[in-house]
């Protein structure tokens, strides 16, 4: 049991929220704390509640802080307190799983002392699991692309579903990229949302052809990929305000359409971030007013098929679909014969972590900067 010193006692929503081991150092280099950070969504609980509240939630779990490697627990702990809300979701694989519900700041607190430094939550309602109700539009750079690249491509996402009925709603990812999310009446299933997301990134890949690429395989990508596929049953965004496991324990930050051109997502942080609430206010609050219908990116879905557009790939544990492609990258498909690379290929890192392969990417390219300046974005996997 843990002893008196090693925790701190919350009054929240009318509880008792215990923070064990409260001193221990999440971001090391930032010198933030485990409380820090259950302080930081105390502070920000309002906001961060309409982007998570009411769903269903994946813990990334980081107990002993953003350096060390995490691990997404599905199904909520047991034992824990009677007040943490829970529902049952059905994954593709036919499982089932009991996930936390939060709806109050105190189930918040609790689920971040647990470890979680990102929220993750499902694009449904606790009350309507098989209806989403949120698009959500994921920008991912390929590794060298531009911040301002990620920001012109955010833009012409946000032409196409005006043109077709729909609000975008602007947030960086708190890491590389941008995330554009939208309401919807939940009239629709997941495979339809899917399907709505695939035709978006198809549309904004034909107007922006050499800034956006809605190519599954990374040997194909450049760019900024628009990652459709982040609608799939099952898949889960880090939701606004959220923390994210950056070395400046940097945030998920809604934005107004005009600082989407010039935004530095760096200055958005743990540390910052409660202040730019309290000056600008939540600039998602309106999301919920603005629900729309699937209706427009249905039928541009259908003229892309119609056009010959067949459906894109799927994540490799969903069952296959009839219409979809070989699930398998080009270059290893049969008749393809051993992929011949342009120029030789250099293995810079292995590594369990994304951010430690940049980082050794980094490091290469310092120590070879007459190379290194003659690479493309897309001359990277």
């Amino acid at each position: 049991m843990a002893s008196a010193k090693s925790v701190k006692v919350l009054e929240l929503a009318g509880r008792e929220i215990t923070v064990s081991n409260p001193e221990k150092i999440y971001f090391p280099e930032a010198g933030y704390t485990k409380l820090a950070l259950v302080e930081y969504y105390v502070a920000v609980a309002d906001a961060a509640l309409r982007a998570v509240g009411g769903r269903p939630i994946v813990l990334k779990r980081y107990v002993n802080g953003a350096a060390e490697p995490a691990f997404y627990q599905k199904r909520a702990p047991t034992p824990r307190p009677a007040f943490i809300e829970t529902v049952t979701l059905r994954f593709p694989s036919g499982r089932t799983a009991e996930e936390v519900v939060v709806s109050d700041v105190a189930q918040l607190a609790w689920i971040v002392n647990l470890g979680c430094i990102d929220l993750h939550p499902h694009a449904v309602r606790a009350t309507n699991l098989d209806h989403p109700d949120e698009l959500r539009i994921d920008l991912d750079p390929v590794p060298g692309v531009p911040w301002r690249a990620v920001c012109q491509v955010a833009i012409v996402c946000r032409e196409v579903l005006q043109e077709n009925g729909l609000v975008a709603w602007p947030k960086t990812s708190g890491s590389r990229g941008i995330h554009l999310n939208v309401r919807l009446i939940p009239n629709w299933g997941f495979d339809e949302v899917r399907k709505a997301a695939l035709a978006v990134a198809r549309e904004v890949e034909r107007r922006a052809p050499e800034l956006a690429t809605s190519a599954w395989w990374k040997e194909e990508r450049h760019g900024v990929f628009i990652d459709y596929n982040q609608n799939a049953k099952d898949r889960t965004t880090a939701g606004a305000y959220s923390v994210r496991p950056t070395p400046d324990a940097r945030v998920s930050a809604p934005l107004h359409w005009d600082e989407v051109p010039t935004c530095d997502p760096s200055v958005f942080t743990l540390a910052t971030m409660p202040g730019r609430l309290a000056e600008c206010g939540d600039l998602a609050a309106g999301i919920d007013e603005t629900a729309g219908s699937l209706e427009g990116l249905l039928a541009l879905a259908d003229a892309q098929a119609a056009a010959g557009q067949s459906d894109a790939p799927w994540p490799p544990h969903y069952e296959k679909r009839a219409a979809e492609p070989k699930r398998v990258a080009p270059s290893r498909r049969a008749g393809a014969g051993r992929r011949t690379p342009s120029a030789p290929l250099i293995t810079v890192a292995r590594a369990a972590r994304k951010d430690e392969a940049l980082a050794a990417l980094a490091a290469w390219q310092a120590r070879h900067p007459t190379v290194a300046a003659r690479l493309e974005p897309a001359d990277i996997l």
